[in-house]
């Protein structure tokens, strides 16, 4: 439900005297917990909206897709056929455009389970992700899609990331992200708060990396094959906190959630379980290379390995900021480009398309969500609120 701008809520967590006064433990470390909920009024994507988005200098940005229902993430087979889920309905569709005109024409239904979300496309395959199921597919020579089989039907319980996302990487393997059941807490499976590692067969998986609240955007840079993600920040701390983190994702190491949240801040409702002080448990996780405005909620993250864009944009990555709920002035609503440096090192987030928050930011006619990097080297972004797939492309 979309609640009016004007509605405010803040939630406080019982600390020391008030604890007490309603005769229950205090926490160890009196701490308050606040924040504000803000969603901007809806409106359509007409064309004079998506005309009006800001974008580089020769780049556009125009409706690949239209009409669909709640599109979230993408993947594209070698033909150009696309393929979209829907994590409500558990549908994935065919996208396709055959004239090559920049706009799909062909829209079907090709597959349906309780939940699925994540795409990868591999020799002919389709793997899906639900919340405790992996699934694959052959994909048909008419692009439609066989039974899918389970590959596995014993994932962690999703509670409040349901979202699982898959990705191959560099090294031909099957990454899952599975997020944390909680906005903080200490999980009890470890497997919980994680990117996986999944053999295609289903016969086993290891947690590749941990302490990860929800690490939906990930992807490895070209040059150096180093795997980057965007992890969603802990809620109600306030408008400004806690900040979305951008990670370097390396095999066994951990990231601190929910202990030490972005850059060594202490986390007092979660003190390390290991029974480590905040500073040795901090000492030995991985802390963020960058910082985004808190509740910006990344979702999509790729790095540009096609020609198509200018040579300024080579190995860059790209972020889809899906938008806030948990702040009184909204932040997100746009796609943003990360600059990495000739060494593979992220230097710093800039804008790349604004402008689906409008009549000063008290409305928005997008939210976007899935992203990848087209056969052709353009980029398509799903925006699950209005049912919109577009295309970015640049014209030299």
């Amino acid at each position: 439900m979309r609640l009016l701008p004007s509605f405010v809520i803040a939630v406080t967590l019982l600390t020391g005297a008030s604890a007490a006064a309603q005769n229950v433990p205090p926490p160890a470390t009196p701490f308050r917990m606040t924040g504000n909920i803000y969603l901007p009024n809806k409106l359509p994507a007409t064309d004079a909206r998506v005309a009006a988005l800001k974008v580089p200098a020769g780049f556009t940005i125009t409706k690949y897709a239209e009409g669909l229902d709640l599109p979230r993430m993408l993947a594209q087979a070698p033909n150009g056929d696309l393929y979209v889920s829907n994590r409500v309905k558990g549908t994935i569709t065919l996208l396709r455009d055959a004239n090559k005109d920049g706009k799909a024409e062909v829209v079907r239904q090709v597959a349906q389970k309780p939940h699925l979300h994540g795409l990868a496309l591999k020799d002919g395959k389709l793997y899906l992700s639900a919340i405790r199921e992996v699934y694959v597919a052959d994909v048909l020579p008419d692009g439609g899609l066989s039974e899918p089989k389970i590959l596995y039907k014993d994932l962690p319980d999703a509670g409040q990331h349901a979202n699982r996302v898959l990705h191959f990487g560099p090294d031909g393997q099957l990454y899952l992200s599975v997020g944390s059941t909680c906005n903080a807490c200490d999980e009890d499976n470890p497997e919980n708060a994680t990117i996986l590692v999944l053999k295609t067969d289903g016969s086993g998986r290891s947690v590749y990396a941990h302490g990860l609240r929800n690490t939906i955007g990930f992807d490895w840079h070209p040059a150096t094959g180093q795997l980057f993600g965007m992890d969603h920040g802990i809620d109600w701390l306030g408008d400004e906190d806690q900040m979305e983190e951008l990670n370097l994702i390396k095999q066994d190491a951990g990231y601190g959630w929910p202990s030490i949240i972005a850059d060594g801040k202490h986390y007092p409702a979660n003190k390390p379980k290991s029974g480590e002080t905040y500073e040795q448990f901090d000492a030995k996780n991985q802390r963020p290379l960058l910082l985004y405005k808190a509740h910006s909620a990344p979702l999509g993250l790729v790095f540009n390995k096609g020609a198509q864009f200018p040579a300024a944009y080579k190995n860059d990555a790209f972020v889809t900021m899906h938008g806030s709920w948990n702040r009184a002035q909204p932040s997100g609503y746009k796609i943003v480009r990360v600059h990495f440096d000739a060494q593979g090192k992220p230097e710093k987030f800039e804008d790349f398309i604004t402008g689906f928050l409008v009549e000063n930011d008290k409305s928005e006619f997008g939210r976007p969500c899935g992203l990848i990097q087209a056969n052709d080297g353009s980029l398509l972004m799903s925006d699950d609120d209005n049912g919109v797939i577009y295309r970015v492309a640049y014209k030299k």
